[in-house]
């Protein structure tokens, strides 16, 4: 009778463990997981928003108020751009110096500009110059934080009120998914605050003296993910690891928000590769764009054409049936006179038959009211005159 020993058994059961972790692999390599499942994030809030039409692509717990840890800064920095002269020299008060938590390694008595400080905040996630920021826009914290919380008004993030322009925990301090997603949104249009924020490194050197900062961005993304242009990282105990997170592919953005994540990285992946994989952008219209002509009564000219208040795009999953297309809709009976820029109708995006988006049609030109004074100068006069002159 043969004896088995432990060795032999650990030797099948490991053999047993390679035969199923083969099969497990073959099944996903030749059985991908489905294209649109919904994906599977650790964190407590998140969101994910197409940039351009404003979309709401995923969302968990998007309205949720909660700790936002240094996301803060993304509406600290784009305030601070339409607020001042990047050029300024600001000299660093004792007070923003010595701002606990993360830094820029800023010195009190420093003077460095305000552009730099900019990247000492948005890169380097630096409180200093946060701080520093804050006092040169506005004189004091206090009062900065009162336009801070203005404009997140005014941008119609409504959950959100912030009690200082960096993040650190603060009763009253908090924001939501949606929130951050609509002034990330809104921060990206602004040419200064997307040239920043795609930004791995800046070196800058203080006036006068060989000391030198090196800002370099705490978004991971910016190397491990391909077209991540944005945005910002933040982490406290109350808020837990967060971030906002922008990539560009094929000339379309997408914004993901996680907040209190297990892995903030590979959540944020999750949600841009379904964004870019899963859903399809339709631009039906741009901004400005001419769409049509319609006529006019009593007027100069007898038509005017029409433009897009706004641009009409529409997101769509990948393989969604039904048909998509514009309809305009000028206004009845139109007579001049007719002011450029009026508001004349409306472009509508139908599917299958149904209006699911609407944007205003403006007209691309003043017509004015046909008068006998007018159609006599338009027409005979200067035709006239010039026949005269040759």
């Amino acid at each position: 009778m043969k004896v088995r020993t432990w060795k032999s058994y650990l030797r099948s059961w490991e053999k047993s463990v390679g035969i199923v972790l083969l099969l497990v692999g073959l099944v996903f390599y030749f059985c991908p997981p489905a294209r649109g499942a919904v994906p599977q994030v650790t964190a407590s809030a998140a969101i994910l928003l197409d940039a351009s039409s404003g979309t709401i692509l995923y969302a968990k717990e998007p309205y949720t108020r909660r700790a936002p840890a240094s996301t803060t800064k993304i509406l600290t920095g784009l305030l601070v751009i339409e607020q001042g002269n990047l050029d300024d020299m600001v000299i660093v008060s004792r007070r923003a110096g010595y701002t606990e938590g993360s830094t820029a390694y800023l010195r009190p008595g420093e003077r460095i500009s305000l552009e730099n400080l900019l990247y000492g905040a948005l890169l380097s996630s630096g409180n200093d110059a946060c701080a520093a920021m804050a006092e040169h826009i506005a004189g004091t914290e206090a009062i900065f934080v009162e336009m801070l919380n203005q404009r997140a008004k005014a941008l119609g993030a409504w959950d959100s009120n912030f009690r200082n322009p960096h993040g650190l925990p603060e009763p009253g301090h908090y924001t939501t998914a949606y929130d951050l997603a609509l002034i990330a949104r809104c921060a990206l249009r602004n040419s200064k605050f997307r040239e920043i924020v795609r930004r791995k490194r800046k070196v800058i050197r203080e006036e006068g003296t060989d000391w030198e900062h090196y800002f370099d961005s705490t978004n991971q993304l910016l190397w491990d993910y391909k077209g991540a242009d944005g945005v910002k990282t933040g982490t406290t105990r109350e808020a837990g690891p967060c971030l906002v997170a922008s990539a560009t592919r094929g000339g379309r953005q997408l914004i993901a928000v996680v907040l209190n994540s297990g892995d903030r990285w590979d959540d944020s992946v999750r949600l841009l590769d379904h964004g870019f994989d899963d859903f399809i952008l339709h631009r039906l219209a741009n901004q400005g764009e001419k769409v049509g002509e319609v006529e006019v009564a009593a007027g100069m000219a007898n038509r005017v054409f029409l433009t897009s208040a706004r641009d009409l795009n529409i997101v769509l999953p990948v393989g969604a049936g039904g048909e998509l297309e514009s309809i305009i809709e000028a206004r009845k009976g139109l007579t001049a006179p007719i002011k450029q820029g009026e508001e004349v109708g409306e472009i509508r995006a139908v599917l299958d038959g149904e209006v699911i988006k609407r944007v205003p049609l403006l007209a691309g030109v003043a017509v004015q009211r046909r008068t006998f004074f007018r159609t006599f100068l338009l027409r005979i006069y200067l035709p006239l005159l010039r026949m005269i002159k040759f």
